[in-house]
């Protein structure tokens, strides 16, 4: 079955998975609803011990876009992005987690957006929420810079896309945690400015889990200013309680 049209450039959809089994199906169909037709989904699973990779090969059998590969080891979310980016044939990398949701145009009109305007890496706004209810809505600013990203990740990751004709293939840097706004940081020293459209086109399911592990992610971002980024430790400070505070304001609205 041939998907898309000759106009349409292919999107590789890079989505790591693990122990995802609750959610997934959820994520899988919200691609498979894009109006945006000519993508392949990248899976790569990080030894999950539930049905995950079960649930994954049910909508293989189902659909020819969707694409799964197992890591050899358990190796973090990172490791498994860029295994999908590896494979990725496409010319517009895109970011979807297991447990987050894509509206059905949000390929459709990013891609558009991008085109029309020579885009190199951009983003959206998106909805947060929980099982229970809908959260706030967070919609970025209309671009942001290599410097303005040091001070907050604008950028949500499900949100991303980039376009590889311009950039060549980015991978996420090796770090356990804040690998995407490293990948970020990097397409910007390439760039001057990530462009959103400030639309609503994604779902982001809050992680209750993740709130009350802010100290292990400020350690991690730390690192980023330091190990990833080089920068020198009083740039690195400023930074860093710039990201804090920025942090504290977005995730209290």
């Amino acid at each position: 079955m041939w998907y898309g049209s000759l106009m349409e450039p292919l999107v590789s959809i890079i989505m790591p998975a693990y122990n995802g089994q609750k959610y997934i199906a959820q994520s899988i169909e919200s691609v498979l609803a894009q109006t945006y037709t000519n993508f392949e989904l990248l899976i790569t699973d990080d030894r999950s011990t539930d049905q995950t990779i079960k649930i994954i090969k049910g909508y293989m059998e189902q659909d020819p876009r969707v694409d799964l590969a197992i890591l050899p080891k358990n190796s973090g979310a990172g490791v498994a992005r860029n295994n999908s980016i590896e494979r990725a044939k496409g010319r517009f990398i895109a970011f979807l987690d297991s447990d987050d949701l894509w509206a059905a145009d949000k390929l459709e009109k990013q891609i558009a957006f991008m085109i029309a305007n020579n885009v190199a890496l951009s983003f959206t706004g998106y909805q947060k929420f929980d099982d229970d209810k809908l959260l706030g809505v967070v919609i970025p600013p209309t671009y942001t810079t290599y410097k303005k990203l040091l001070n907050g990740n604008v950028i949500g990751c499900l949100t991303a896309v980039y376009d590889s004709h311009i950039i060549g293939k980015q991978y996420m840097p090796s770090i356990r945690k804040r690998q995407d706004m490293g990948m970020w940081l990097n397409i910007l020293k390439k760039v001057p400015k990530a462009y959103s459209l400030p639309e609503n086109l994604a779902k982001y399911r809050v992680n209750v889990g993740m709130s009350s592990n802010k100290f292990e992610i400020l350690k991690w971002q730390w690192r980023l200013y330091r190990e990833v980024e080089n920068l020198p430790i009083f740039a690195s400070i400023k930074h860093f309680l710039l990201y804090a505070l920025n942090g504290y304001v977005k995730y209290k609205t």
